[in-house]
């Protein structure tokens, strides 16, 4: 009976062989790379968000400023590409049944599924930070950068810096992640739970932008996507960080329990 890290390098050639694996992280490699190269040309500078005013200074800028408009839509859409699919894609080509009889538990089989959509999220984040600062050091150079207390830190531990938002960053993805795990193991259709994860998404970005409901903002997955800006302090704010740890937690575990029980009490008899 083939163990875990088996079957995870099964799930890891499937997506590999799928287009929508490269389409998302096409997109994560593409739009860092328009985003500077529109920069350049037009000479503008975003200045109503943080750190848009350095984009010409330092290349250290850019990734930051991405991660600031890639929280509305782009990661989660990236996300929600491969992780709304994982399971899905098994009842749209009716291949689960075959899977599971062919000596794979299905604790494992589910387990490989999820690793793998973590690992393609991970990989999404990790691509588009790296794009971004490759193409922004060479438009703006390697310098240092200001942080959000205005103190000009070196650009080796800025470097540092921007690495620890972009792990920090990286916990409401995975948990958009899981969701969309969920989405895709109850619906058993890609397209809704692809739809759904971004839906999902968007109405929490709704509501976090509601009057009066100013309450539930720390408590919001996609006030999460802010925490990294702790880390562009001085000195360092853990308080965003901290939360963003138990607050991304109690929306990706839940959502993987539920996936993984779903999932073990599918009847693939008749299929």
């Amino acid at each position: 009976m083939p163990g875990l890290p088996t079957v995870y390098r099964w799930e890891l050639r499937k997506l590999r062989a799928q287009k929508r694996t490269y389409l998302g992280l096409g997109a994560a490699a593409a739009v860092p790379a328009i985003f500077v190269t529109a920069l350049a040309i037009r000479n503008g500078e975003p200045r109503d968000v943080a750190f848009g005013r350095y984009v010409h200074d330092t290349g250290l800028a850019i990734p930051l400023v991405l991660l600031l408009f890639g929280s509305v839509w782009l990661f989660p859409l990236i996300t929600a590409l491969v992780a709304g699919d994982i399971v899905a894609s098994e009842d749209r080509d009716r291949t689960l049944k075959t899977i599971l009889t062919r000596s794979v538990e299905r604790q494992r089989l589910f387990a490989a599924k999820a690793l793998a959509a973590v690992t393609y999220a991970t990989a999404a984040i990790a691509l588009s930070g790296a794009v971004a600062l490759a193409a922004g050091i060479l438009a703006s150079g390697f310098n240092p950068i200001v942080t959000l207390s205005g103190t000009e830190v070196s650009a080796s531990h800025g470097l540092a810096l921007v690495g620890a938002s972009l792990l920090v960053y990286l916990l409401p993805i995975l948990a958009v992640a899981c969701i969309g795990l969920l989405l895709s193991t109850v619906f058993q259709n890609s397209a809704a739970a692809i739809v759904g994860t971004l839906m999902f998404s968007l109405l929490l970005q709704l509501i976090g932008i509601l009057p009066g409901l100013g309450g539930l903002h720390p408590y919001l997955l996609s006030t999460q996507f802010q925490a990294w800006q702790g880390f562009l302090r001085v000195p360092v704010d853990w308080a965003p960080v901290l939360r963003a740890l138990w607050v991304c937690a109690l929306y990706a575990l839940p959502s993987l329990l539920v996936a993984t029980v779903v999932f073990l009490r599918r009847d693939v008899a008749g299929e």
